[in-house]
């Protein structure tokens, strides 16, 4: 198969699904946007798919990044040689084989390439997000920022920067899809952030030049994917020396979000108890984040790399130009220090959400967990409602809540996925998309009862069929 296979095939499939329907939400006035998406990533792309499909029209996808190369992770802060899941799972294409990563794969590099992989290569899944982009006509509005939501009567108004100029635009439902940023922010220990100056230091979300690197001794935190991966890197940039400190005596190894994934316990999930889910979300924190066999291998082959088990940092203060850790197990120079230390979901730290964070129902509001299962950091997940909605604290007093909607991994303990990656797709983003239709149509209940109760012309008058009408031969000879 070739690409203008691969493109004719993706037509095919659009025009065996038939047209998209019309768009059957009633304008309001003052209104810009029926749904504003705010993230242009392949969580974005795919809703704005889905929601055209749904008949959902007006729908704007924004993107702070300069262009499609420097939207989401792949092309950017992404260092992994291949997606971390399997390349069977259900992706954008939202179950039309003709526009999944497989067709478009196998256009590329033929069928017998796709069987030989594990797992989808990072450069390649990157292109293939492009491809579908274009093939559908989603158009992402690049260099626009969302900075702040205001709500404001029935519908949010939208403080945003449009590249570097201010603006305002106004929607009825937004969807928060631009992944881990969008949950609060990175976490960076406070052995770096107040005891080094910034040039020391980074986080793996940030992009690092590596050529800067070479032959510098560097340290990583953490032990997760993203610290194996940016060690690596570091490595194959000419890192004189790599060392990665794990604060636990063995790598995590146990991948407990897969017991969790046939399809009664993927489907069903949102409908389990609290203390199922939140024992679940415990579970994986004791469990711990799993770097793949792949990445653990990139780094561990070469001879300068350095694992340092049961190992924290106590302080670290700068030394000349370097700086000095105090860890565990003793002290160590270094040239630089990157932080693969994850994420933290702060509602209240995120400038768009800041004006009423307080109002949002948090886990920690809604669930008291037994003694031995406390974990504040997921007592600050959002608690969300059935669609991935933010739900009011006090009923009543924030109403508005409801037409916000969290695909990011904020929404990890109230749904068990890593939101925003591939296996949430399947479910949870019809699941949003039903819920947004839901209530567009019942808040235009009005509009939809006088539409549904129009009158309509007949299709044809009783002459149509008068010929055929049977009248018994009595009649006939009384005639």
């Amino acid at each position: 198969m070739l690409q203008s296979d691969v493109d004719a095939t993706a037509r095919e499939t659009l025009r065996l699904i038939g047209a998209d329907p019309q768009n059957w939400v009633p304008d309001r006035d003052g209104v810009d946007h029926n749904v504003a998406i705010i993230g242009g990533g392949q969580s974005g792309s795919t809703f704005a798919f889905a929601l055209r499909r749904a008949g959902i029209g007006r729908v704007t996808v924004i993107d702070a990044a300069a262009d499609a190369a420097s939207s989401g992770p792949w092309l950017t802060n992404a260092r992994m040689h291949k997606l971390r899941t399997p390349k069977e799972l259900a992706g954008p294409e939202l179950g039309l084989p003709g526009l999944s990563f497989q067709a478009w794969y196998e256009a590329h590099r033929g069928a017998a390439a796709y069987e030989a992989i594990d797992r989808i290569p990072r450069v390649e899944w990157a292109a293939y997000l492009d491809w579908y982009r274009k093939t559908l006509g989603i158009e992402v509005r690049y260099r626009t920022r969302l900075l702040r939501i205001e709500p404001v009567g029935e519908h949010l108004r939208l403080h945003i920067e449009i590249d570097g100029k201010p603006a305002t635009e106004t929607a009825r439902k937004v969807i928060l899809a631009s992944g881990f940023p969008s949950n609060g922010g990175p976490v960076i220990p406070d052995v770096l952030s107040q005891n080094l100056p910034r040039e020391l230091y980074a986080h793996t979300l940030e992009a690092i030049d590596f050529e800067k690197l070479r032959d510098k001794s560097i340290a990583v935190i953490g032990s997760a994917a993203s610290a194996f991966d940016v060690a690596a890197v570091a490595l194959e940039a000419g890192a004189r020396e790599v060392h990665l400190f794990a604060r636990r005596e063995r790598l995590a190894s146990e991948p407990v979000i897969r017991t969790r994934g046939y399809p009664g316990a993927y489907d069903n999930y949102a409908s389990l108890p609290d203390a199922v889910r939140w024992h679940q979300a415990i579970r994986f924190r004791r469990a711990g984040s799993t770097a793949p066999p792949d990445a653990v291998a990139r780094a561990v082959r070469f001879p300068n790399f350095n694992l340092h088990l049961g190992s924290s940092w106590t302080s670290a203060k700068p030394f000349g130009r370097r700086l000095l850790a105090t860890t565990t197990k003793g002290d160590i120079a270094f040239d630089f220090v990157i932080a693969g230390t994850g994420y933290r979901v702060d509602l209240a730290r995120r400038a768009e959400l800041a004006e009423f964070a307080r109002e949002i129902l948090l886990w920690r509001d809604r669930f008291a967990p037994p003694a031995d299962q406390a974990d504040d950091s997921f007592g600050a997940y959002p608690y969300l409602g059935a669609g991935h909605e933010f739900l009011e604290k006090e009923p009543g007093r924030a109403p508005y809540l409801r037409n916000i909607h969290v695909f990011n991994p904020a929404a990890f303990v109230s749904f068990g996925l890593p939101i925003g990656d591939v296996p949430s797709f399947k479910r949870d983003i019809p699941g949003v998309v039903a819920r947004i239709s839901k209530d567009l149509f019942l808040d235009d209940l009005g509009a939809h009862e006088a539409r549904i109760n129009a009158s309509i012309a007949d299709d044809f008058d009783p002459a149509f069929y008068a010929s055929a009408v049977w009248r018994s031969p009595n009649t006939v000879a009384a005639e």
